[in-house]
């Protein structure tokens, strides 16, 4: 939620203790029973939405971090594969037209070329490790293709998530906007000889002000005495 959508949700949640506190006025069944009924339900749905949202939120952020780490780490198994592959160049004529590493970050044109150096790589994998590569280094190059795959879609599925929250958490708001609308006619129309009561429920149903922010002091901007003669 956003700082307007938490000071709309204190309105509701205000409306909703106000009608707890006077339940007993309306009876059973009724318009204004079932209204505050439905605004209690918002409510709810509210708290798990921006449980939702949250949660989404920080599968996003995960999901970016874990793929910036993956990049890195393909990156560097590709760097490392290419370096080697240049040396076996005078063994193996053409060897360096397959192994090139994108220049740019591009996530899907290092997977392209992460997999095109796997399919390369594993008939020469015993020159490779000739050459000292680890002997499972196809194997960690499979894993880093699989990890930033992960990443990508855990990324993916927690901004659509996070999205889906917030259109979510709009309905919800605007469902609620229009429950504290009939509320107010109710009360209004129930308590119109009931002064106090009726100063509580405005109280209770008005949606508050973002605070002011302060603004900076100036200097003083007076200019100095002019010098005696």
């Amino acid at each position: 939620m956003n700082d307007k959508e938490r000071r709309i949700y204190q309105k509701f949640v205000r409306c909703q203790d106000f009608g707890n506190a006077h339940a007993t006025d309306f009876a059973a069944g009724s318009l204004a029973a079932q209204t505050w009924a439905a605004l209690g339900g918002v409510v709810a749905e509210i708290d798990g939405h921006s449980t939702n949202e949250v949660s989404a939120r920080g599968d996003a952020r995960q999901g970016t971090e874990s793929r910036a780490q993956g990049r890195a780490a393909l990156r560097e198994d590709l760097e490392a594969i290419r370096r080697t592959a240049r040396v076996m160049a005078r063994d193996v004529p053409g060897i360096n037209e397959k192994f090139r590493v994108p220049r740019n970050n591009n996530d899907q044109e290092l997977l392209n070329a992460a997999r095109a150096f796997l399919a390369d790589a594993t008939p020469l994998k015993a020159q490779f490790i000739a050459h000292e590569m680890p002997a499972d280094f196809l194997e960690d190059l499979q894993a880093g293709i699989d990890a930033i795959q992960a990443a990508i879609s855990n990324q993916s599925s927690g901004v659509g998530s996070h999205v889906a929250a917030g259109a979510a958490l709009d309905d919800a708001f605007a469902r609620g906007l229009e429950l504290v609308r009939t509320l107010d006619v109710i009360v209004r129309n129930k308590y119109a000889n009931n002064a106090a009561v009726l100063a509580a429920w405005t109280s209770a149903s008005h949606t508050e002000r973002s605070p002011r922010r302060s603004k900076p002091e100036t200097g003083s901007t007076t200019s100095p005495p002019p010098p005696s003669s």
